[in-house]
C-alpha cells in the first residue's frame, strides 16, 4: 500500500486528489493539510510513502517543505511531488535542488495523478517526463549551457544515448525500444550515470543533460 499526503492550500484540490487516490487499491491518502507548517509536521509524524506538495502555501511554502523532507541535508528524506502549473516554472529549479523527485500539473488528470504517484513511490521518473522537460528546457533556457560538474568518469557512448533519451523525455520502456535495449539495461545505465554525475533520480539526470549541453 502507497501511503500519500497530500499538501494544498486549496480544499477542492486536496478533496478532488483524495477522491482519486482513495478509489485505488494500491494507494491510500493518510492526511491532507492545508499548510507547509503542517505538511512538514504531518510528514514527519506519519513519514508517507510520497508528498504531494503545492508551491504556494501559506506559512511555508511547498520549496522550503520540500526542503526539509527531501533536501541534500535530510538524513532519511521523503519522496515529494511538487505539484505546479506552467506559470509557475521559475521554481522548478529550486524544487529540483530542495530534493523534489518530480513535478505534476494540477490539471494532469486523474490517471497521471495515480501513475505519478505510483512511479514515486518505486523511485522512478514520473509517468509525464515530457512536462519535466518542458519545464527544465524553459528554466535552463532550452540550449543556453551552465557551469555544471563534470562526471566523476566519462559516461560511455551507451550511456550518453541513454541519457538523451532521458532528457528528451522518454520512459524506460520507450528507451529500451528505441535503442533495442532489455528494461534491466536501460535501469543499469541510468543507475550508473546517476553516480558519475551525482544525480539523486532521472529528473536530476535530465537537468544535468541540459545545463550541460548534452541535450540541445
Amino acid at each position: 500500500m502507497i501511503r500519500v499526503l497530500i499538501a494544498d492550500d486549496q480544499d477542492m484540490v486536496r478533496i478532488g486528489f483524495r477522491m482519486i487516490l482513495d478509489a485505488q487499491d494500491d494507494i491510500e491518502v493518510v492526511a491532507d493539510v492545508a499548510d507547509g507548517v503542517s505538511a512538514v509536521a504531518k510528514a514527519r509524524e506519519l513519514r508517507p510513502d510520497v508528498c504531494l506538495l503545492d508551491i504556494r502555501m501559506p506559512g511555508i511554502d511547498g520549496l522550503e517543505v520540500t526542503k526539509q523532507l527531501a533536501g541534500p541535508d535530510v538524513t532519511d528524506p521523503l519522496k515529494v511531488v511538487v505539484v505546479t502549473t506552467f506559470d509557475l516554472d521559475e521554481y522548478v529549479h529550486t524544487a529540483l535542488r530542495n530534493g523534489a523527485s518530480g513535478f505534476l500539473l494540477k490539471d494532469a488528470g486523474p490517471a497521471l495523478l495515480i501513475e505519478a504517484v505510483r512511479a514515486a513511490a518505486r523511485g522512478d521518473a514520473l509517468v509525464s517526463p515530457q512536462i519535466t522537460v518542458r519545464l527544465l528546457k524553459h528554466f535552463d533556457g532550452g540550449t543556453v549551457k551552465r557551469d555544471v560538474s563534470p562526471p566523476s568518469e566519462p559516461l560511455t557512448a551507451r550511456e550518453l544515448d541513454v541519457v538523451k533519451a532521458a532528457a528528451k523525455g522518454l520512459t524506460n520502456t520507450e528507451i529500451g525500444a528505441e535503442l533495442f535495449l532489455s528494461l534491466s539495461t536501460v535501469k543499469t545505465h541510468l543507475a550508473s550515470v546517476q553516480g558519475k554525475v551525482g544525480a539523486r533520480n532521472r529528473v536530476e539526470i535530465a537537468a544535468w543533460a541540459w545545463r550541460s549541453g548534452v541535450v540541445d
